[in-house]
């Protein structure tokens, strides 16, 4: 019997919710035992080989490739998962989204305390750059999301639990103080 694919990817976002997934432990090679690797930097395959059952998705889409990325995932997974708060909610990379990007620019390259040794004011814009969108946006906005994993990162054991719960076919428990955070 075959077991369930799984690719993983990150998008705009700190990697934190990858992180999570490797602090499952030792049931990491449980996981092993129970699903397969496809497209994630867990195995170190790159590009898609194959339809998977399950993606999840960390990050929000903050350019053009974090939307290219995203939609490529839904197009390859029947089940998509959008894991922590960048991917539900667009998370920190979000608190840019109420300034206007040309006062991030000028912030990051010209104006911003750390820049030193750009005196001909160089904003980048090479063509091969992901174009940066207006806004931060949250994976549901883009692509349908079939499922959602709150928290920053959610707990390892979350992650765990949603993905048995996935592969066997159960119901997917989110606790209250999961949902509920105040």
């Amino acid at each position: 019997m075959s077991k369930p694919i799984v690719a993983t990817t990150s998008l705009a976002g700190c990697f934190g919710c990858h992180m999570s997934v490797l602090d499952i432990d030792e049931k990491i090679l449980e996981l092993i035992e129970l699903v397969e690797f496809n497209k994630s930097p867990i195995d170190d395959i790159k590009k898609f080989t194959k339809k998977c059952d399950i993606g999840l998705i960390e990050g929000g889409c903050c350019n053009s490739e974090n939307v290219h990325v995203l939609k490529e995932f839904r197009e390859h997974c029947r089940i998509l998962v959008a894991v922590g708060e960048c991917a539900i909610m667009g998370g920190l990379p979000a608190m840019r989204n109420g300034i206007p990007i040309e006062e991030c620019f000028n912030e990051a390259y010209l104006n911003g305390p750390t820049v030193v040794g750009n005196d001909a004011g160089i904003i980048p814009n090479d063509p091969e750059l992901p174009m940066i969108l207006d806004r931060v946006y949250p994976c549901h906005e883009i692509v349908k999301i079939d499922y959602f994993l709150p928290g920053c990162p959610p707990r390892a054991d979350l992650i765990w639990e949603a993905l048995v719960a996935l592969v066997t076919g159960d119901e997917m428990k989110l606790p209250y103080e999961v949902v509920k955070f105040d």
